[in-house]
């Protein structure tokens, strides 16, 4: 099986030639393409990797900055191998792990092999520590079971890869689009080595960026394909509880009590109007759904394979 290796890259002129030959020396027994995606370096990335390219080798170059998951989603999209690889371009992650994790994916019978960097050589307090935070919130509120979320090194199916929706920046959360897949996925131990060239180009900031993903994919997740199960019934609890605090306060209003200054009567209007636009905008949701999947004739489920037993007989 042909084997492509997609490598996103921003400023890492220093990296180049030792990843190439790093490349050369684990896969040597291994047909395979490289595909470095440059996203939108400003130094002499781009030039080096002209210089030092093997035959083997393709380059994308985009215009400007896009991103990690937009350059991984161009590689994969360009890749032509029956499984792809992806990896960082700063020699963190170590080329001579493919190998093993093929083995392991054919071994297990699997569409997926993601790394997980064993003895990691970050900084405690700005990676480390924030990276198991993230990690554990992710797996708890999406109940996929990865403890390496950060780590870059995978190798995927074909079809796998090519059909994960990758944008904005989901990289980080690729284990769950695997899951809402439907594939079979593992993790292995991987080597991580230290960044002896250039800078790493993620700090304490992405932090909040990570957040705002997360409730975006637990949505996705949970209520993609039925969003109206969320809005719906968020918005009928609220005009529930309005209506109720309406007919108590108009029942005390007969009883001859003033009603007019009390909080209780602006919550009662509130949770009303809250309660109808949530539903309405369950309507819209389910509406776009739809759309989504009628206009470009997609479905709502994939088939891994179909099974004729009388066909073998």
């Amino acid at each position: 099986m042909k084997l492509s290796v997609v490598i996103p890259v921003m400023n890492e002129e220093e990296n180049i030639k030792p990843l190439f030959e790093a490349l050369a020396s684990a896969l040597t027994d291994i047909e395979h393409e490289i595909i470095i995606v440059d996203d939108g370096s400003t130094d002499a990335t781009v030039s080096s990797a002209e210089r030092y390219a093997p035959a083997n080798a393709r380059l994308l170059v985009f215009n400007k900055n896009y991103g990690q998951t937009t350059a991984l989603a161009a590689g994969i999209d360009h890749a032509e191998g029956e499984l792809i690889a992806t990896m960082d371009g700063d020699l963190q992650n170590d080329p001579a792990d493919i190998p093993e994790m093929i083995s392991f994916l054919v071994a297990n019978n699997l569409d997926v092999v993601a790394g997980r960097r064993a003895g990691r050589k970050d900084g405690m307090f700005l990676r480390k520590i924030p990276s198991r935070i993230a990690n554990a919130l992710i797996r708890t509120m999406t109940d996929v079971q990865i403890r390496d979320y950060g780590c870059t090194l995978k190798v995927f199916k074909k079809n796998v890869a090519k059909n994960l929706g990758l944008y904005g920046e989901l990289h980080r959360f690729i284990p769950v689009l695997v899951q809402l897949y439907g594939a079979r996925m593992a993790e292995m131990d991987v080597k991580h080595h230290s960044r002896k060239h250039g800078v790493s180009k993620y700090g304490i900031s992405r932090t909040f960026k990570v957040l705002s993903d997360l409730l975006f994919m637990v949505f996705f997740q949970k209520f993609g394909q039925k969003p109206m199960h969320l809005f719906g019934s968020l918005g009928f609890l609220a005009f529930f509880l309005g209506i109720m605090i309406s007919m108590y306060l108009l029942i005390v209003k007969l009883a001859g009590q003033e009603i007019g200054g009390r909080p209780l009567l602006m919550l009662g209007v509130l949770l009303t109007f809250i309660g109808i636009q949530l539903i309405t905008t369950g309507f819209v949701a389910e509406f776009i759904m739809r759309t989504y999947y009628e206009s470009q004739n997609k479905k709502p489920y994939i088939i891994r394979e179909i099974v004729e037993p009388h066909k073998n007989r």
